[in-house]
């Protein structure tokens, strides 16, 4: 099976507990996904800590809209990456970008050194930027163990070209985290097109929440070796 490195995006406890039961190796913890995710709370975030068998990386953004952030929103963004490692999570997840649709990297820079030793994600701010390959020496320059993205697409299959080109340009850098309208019917030629070892998808069921199951279907998609 293929080296695949899987990453539940998770806004609830419930959530975090199926990824682990269904054999993910991450959790991206949210709020607010339908506005493309806000920083958790304290209380979702310590009992994600307490309660959740997998690594749990939080999201650090204090407002949906753009990514162009002021100098007290960024000093919010401080105040909760500093919270959240004193809480024991084992990354954080964020994007910081300027006026001009670039990588903000002096900003970005300075939140990644707040966070460390954390791991530290840049977000899938990178597919607003201008251009995307040098968002992604932007984002390298900035210090960040990884980049989620789309490609800048709407999804990851339109993207799919363009992920390839930035698994390529990252290689032994940075990872590319390929995430953004992951579909299990897709999962399994994505992984053969981009060459990623990183995938992120939220896997949300209307009624019914993320099920393990689920998580299990993606994971084995993902890991599927490439037919002959």
């Amino acid at each position: 099976m293929r080296d695949i490195v899987f990453e539940v995006c998770a806004e609830t406890l419930e959530a975090c507990v199926a990824a682990a039961a269904g054999g993910a190796d991450r959790v991206e913890l949210c709020s607010a996904l339908s506005e493309g995710g806000l920083t958790p709370s304290h209380g979702l975030i310590q009992h994600a800590v307490e309660r959740c068998a997998l690594p749990v990386h939080v999201m650090i953004r204090p407002r949906a809209g753009d990514f162009v952030y002021s100098a007290e929103e960024i000093a919010i963004m401080r105040a909760d990456i500093a919270h959240a490692r004193q809480l024991g999570v084992a990354g954080v997840v964020l994007g910081v970008l300027d006026a001009a649709g670039c990588v903000d990297v002096a900003a970005t820079r300075g939140l990644v050194e707040l966070a460390r030793p954390l791991q530290v994600t840049f977000h899938r701010a990178v597919d607003d930027t201008v251009d995307l390959h040098e968002a992604l020496e932007d984002v390298i320059a900035a210090g960040c163990d990884r980049v989620l993205t789309s490609g800048g697409a709407a999804d990851v299959m339109a993207g799919a070209a363009m992920l390839a080109e930035l698994v390529r340009a990252a290689r032994g850098r940075i990872e590319v985290a390929v995430g953004g309208g992951l579909r299990l019917d897709d999962a399994a030629r994505l992984a053969q097109i981009t060459g990623a070892r990183q995938f992120h998808a939220s896997l949300r069921q209307t009624s019914s929440g993320v099920q393990p199951g689920a998580v299990r279907a993606m994971v084995e998609q993902l890991r599927a070796e490439p037919k002959p």
